[in-house]
């Protein structure tokens, strides 16, 4: 049964003193790992659990409620990690996040690493690790595993490595080229989902697997590289169903606008990576 985020360390001395101290909220479904965590950072001088949650909306009420330099962050705690740190960091932007990660995954630690993800760990890293990557992530610097270090300086080398406009061309499916000629026209994933007759979450698997398979990090360098690449012409958009009252109507008319032109072209305004639901 969920629980309410609750303040598991109310001790913190004076005011001046304060500031010695790193605080984190844990989150993470499983209440087991939150109480072995706080015995954990109980033995460290300066590391205080102010708070936990084992919701999402309990994460967005503890974030709210206390004070906190660093979130522990359960990936599993939602269907889409990575939206929901890129949300928790726009609504916090001073906040620090390290990932928990059920296991080694490639895609996800590259996707939670583009998107600012502080750190990202393991469910079974060794707790000293764990007491050294939050002092760094709190200091300023980024924390990944041997691993995970390894992907990031092979993706690096493999987009690096490509010569302008020298990336290869690669074959999407029906389905993905309908959705990509929709992002090029500045359509957010609801109106893609209504026009193409899926959802949203859907349409949010499908780029995923086009970004991975073009090579690019958000909807803005996708819509640049279909763009220059001609990857998308031609392909006719279906037209909003008749009981869409009017939903999607702004982008709509932004893709119009964009259509109307004899060149084409991608302002960061019309093409903004879409916010996940809200954390509530």
């Amino acid at each position: 049964m969920a629980t309410n985020p609750v303040s598991v360390e109310e001790n913190f001395g004076t005011a001046d003193e304060k500031g010695q101290f790193v605080r984190v909220i844990v989150a993470d479904t499983q209440a087991i790992f939150r109480a072995g965590l706080r015995k954990i950072f109980a033995l460290e001088d300066d590391i205080r659990v102010v708070g936990q949650a084992e919701t999402l909306a309990q994460t967005q009420s503890a974030l709210a409620k206390f004070s906190a330099d660093l979130l522990i962050f359960e990936a599993a705690l939602t269907p889409n990690p990575v939206d929901a740190v890129v949300e928790l960091l726009r609504q916090h932007s001073k906040l620090r996040v390290v990932v928990v990660t059920p296991g080694s995954d490639e895609e996800l630690t590259l996707e939670l690493f583009r998107r600012g993800a502080h750190g990202i760990v393991s469910r079974e890293v060794e707790p000293e690790l764990l007491v050294d990557c939050i002092r760094k992530v709190v200091a300023g610097e980024t924390w990944l595993d041997t691993q995970g270090i390894r992907w990031v300086l092979e993706a690096y080398r493999n987009q690096n490595n490509r010569a302008p406009g020298s990336r290869p061309k690669v074959q999407l499916t029906p389905k993905e080229t309908l959705i990509v000629s929709c992002v090029t026209q500045g359509m957010k994933n609801k109106e893609i989902a209504l026009r193409v007759g899926t959802t949203e979450q859907v349409v949010k698997n499908y780029l995923r697997k086009v970004y991975d398979k073009l090579g690019v990090a958000d909807r803005l360098e996708l819509a640049l590289y279909c763009l220059n690449h001609h990857v998308v012409d031609n392909t006719k958009v279906p037209p909003l169903p008749a009981n869409a009252n009017g939903a999607g109507s702004a982008a709509s008319a932004n893709a119009a606008a964009a259509g109307a032109g004899t060149s084409a072209s991608v302002t960061p305004a019309v093409l903004p990576p879409d916010s996940p639901e809200k954390l509530s």
